[in-house]
Parts: C-alpha cells; structure tokens; sequence
C-alpha cells in the first residue's frame, strides 16, 4: 500500500508542475513555428509534450539536491522517495532524448507517414524523413541510456532497449485523436501500477502524471501533444515494465508491443476504435468537438 500511495503522489506532484508549466509558457506555443493543423484542418500548437520531459526534470533536480542536503543534515533515509534518485535520472533522459525526436518530427516533419513501410519507401527513394530518424534514432537512444540499467545479459539489454522503443511508437500509433494517447496513457498507468505495486514507478508516474494535466486542454483541442508528447508517454511506460516486471513478463509484452506495431501496418486502430461502441465511448469522452460530452448540437 505504501508503494501505491507513492506512485499516486508522484503522479499529483507531476500534475500539478505541468499544470504550473503550461500556464506560464502557452505564450511560447503561439509562435508561427508551433502551428500545425490537426484533423479538422484548424490551426494549433503543437509539440506540447515537450513540457512533460521538463516537468520529470524540475522534479527529480530538485529532488536530487533536497535530498543530499537532507542526507548530510539528517542523516541515510531522512528523505523520501529516494527511487527517484535510483532510476529517476534514467526516466528523465528517456523522455528528453524521445521528446526530442518527437519534437523533430513535429517542427520539421513534412506531413509524410505511411509507417515503417512508408518510411522505407521514402529512403529507397533518396529521401531521409523525420520518421526514419526516429526508427533508427530511437533504437540507438535507447540502448545508449538503458546500457546501465535492470537486464539479464546482452539479450536482456537488447529486450529491454526494444520494448521501449516499440511502446514509443505504439503510443504514436494511438496519436490520432485529441486525447487519445493521453488516455491510453493513463490507463496503462493504472494496469501496470496494481498490477505490481512496485516503488520504481514513482519517476514513471511522474511524467503521466504532468501528462494528465495537459488531458483537458488536449481534448478541447487548445493544443497538440505532438510526438514530443505521444513519445514520451510511451517511452516511460515502457521503462516502467522494465523496472517493474520480470524477464519473462518483458518477454510476453514486447511480443504483445511487436504484434499491436505489425498490425498498424495493416489495420487501423481509428476504425476498430470507431467500431466498437465503449471504446468509441470512451474515446470521445471529454471532447466537445467529436461527439463527447459537452458538444455542440448538430443543428448549430
């Protein structure tokens, strides 16, 4: 219980900074070079999510320095929440070098997707798009920062570097609706907290927690997560099943991650959401402008 009451902490602590966050720097967002449009053709920020890797990092900065002082101070285990200090640090540059990628598909990308295939099609072509940096970018990002972290053996290493990865690009797969990632989020937040109760997904909470905060203005369409946001939400959960579960439960969820990005090539996860009635319920849930609470009649 005391784990899970941590985890809710942090992930309030990580709410309430990004919440600070945005309404001190929306002005930043209003800047021609964060326009995009979004699905309905209408002009608005995007890469948002950029704050989510800020707001892990105020914290666990802050963090590192209270807690060394109260340390010297007060002696071993004065201050709390010392997993922040233990694989708070690898949390923070997961999401800054994923939010970066992200970030560099959201400013400089041309509006070209197609997935992998797409992505390879373009490079045989002689064109080297913002989605290819982040395939192969991702990868090698990973491996450089988890070459220290919880494995069992090179194989493990290499697990563990590829589940984070495909669960990047799965939680990119579900940025297609105003909200959508933010939520999936959030719920494999939740799964993954009861299902383990482990402390070391305090920093994890953290970040989905400063994503919540960004939940509402998402949904009423004021902004864009972007891929500097989808990324990083999918990064830190994945790390988040690497620090908190065994080897063979990573095994099981990179082939369920290998299997859901396989079938995006092939199916698409808008129209299975759209076709199954609590998933569409829940998708539009909170978004006045597809159908969600709040919205406006069609005679309007």
């Amino acid at each position: 219980m005391t784990d899970l009451i941590e985890i809710v902490g942090a992930y309030l602590l990580g709410f309430v900074v990004t919440a600070v966050l945005w309404s001190r720097s929306r002005r930043i967002f209003e800047g021609y070079v964060f326009q995009r449009h979004n699905y309905r053709d209408h002009s608005l920020p995007t890469a948002v999510g950029i704050l989510l890797p800020l707001a892990a990092a105020f914290v666990v900065g802050a963090h590192a320095v209270i807690f060394d002082v109260g340390r010297s101070i007060m002696g071993p285990g004065s201050v709390g929440w010392a997993v922040l200090g233990d694989v708070g640090p690898t949390t923070v540059e997961l999401a800054v070098a994923f939010a970066f990628l992200g970030m560099l598909d959201d400013i400089g990308g041309l509006g070209e997707s197609g997935g992998f295939s797409g992505h390879l099609k373009a490079l045989i072509e002689g064109r080297v798009t913002t989605g290819f940096i982040k395939m192969v970018g991702g990868p090698f990002l990973a491996l450089a920062i988890l070459s220290g972290g919880p494995q069992d053996g090179r194989v493990g290493y290499l697990r563990d570097a590829a589940l984070v990865c495909l669960a990047a690009n799965l939680a990119n797969l579900f940025d297609r609706a105003p909200g959508r990632v933010n939520k999936v989020g959030q719920l494999a937040l939740v799964v993954l907290a009861l299902s383990t109760l482990d402390h070391r997904l305090v920093p994890v909470a953290l970040v989905i927690g400063a994503a919540g905060a960004l939940l509402g203005p998402d949904l009423r369409e004021v902004f864009m997560l972007g891929d500097a946001g989808s990324n990083v939400i999918g990064a830190v959960l994945g790390f988040g099943a690497v620090v908190a579960t065994t080897p063979t439960q990573r095994w099981i969820v990179l082939v369920v991650l290998l299997a859901l990005n396989v079938s995006s090539e092939f199916v698409s996860f808008s129209r299975i959401i759209d076709a199954v009635g609590p998933l569409r319920a829940l998708d539009r849930l909170g978004s006045p402008h597809r159908g969600g609470p709040g919205a406006p009649r069609a005679s309007r």
